[in-house]
């Protein structure tokens, strides 16, 4: 089992989940972020001031998956994510040890 953890562009979030539905992925978690990175800001005027935003709006998913839908599932975020600019983000992937479903307690691939 793995965990795929991909930070993109907010705008990008529901082309992503349609690509991931797709391929088989059933369910993921979507947390709001700010990130830093190669894109490094920008400046904005405000009230006559000017100051600079340097942590930009991102999305962090994380998508729970066996195996075997990896490559897919990479595939995937990866294509429906891209702008080809700057910002577009990055996948990590981890091993994912456990997975335990509280309801029922079902745990490994079952509970996924």
């Amino acid at each position: 089992m793995k965990l795929v953890t991909a930070i993109i562009k907010p705008f990008k979030l529901d082309d992503v989940r349609d690509a991931l539905s797709n391929v088989g992925v059933s369910g993921l978690t979507v947390t709001e972020v700010k990130g830093f990175g190669r894109q490094k800001g920008h400046t904005e005027l405000y009230r006559g001031a000017e100051y600079v935003v340097d942590f930009l709006p991102k999305v962090k998913l994380e998508v729970a998956i066996s195996a075997d839908l990896l490559d897919r599932a990479i595939e995937a975020i990866t294509d429906a994510a891209k702008t080809d600019k700057i910002g577009d983000g990055k996948i990590f992937i981890f091993d994912l040890e456990q997975v335990i479903r509280i309801r029922t307690g079902e745990t490994g691939e079952d509970a996924l």
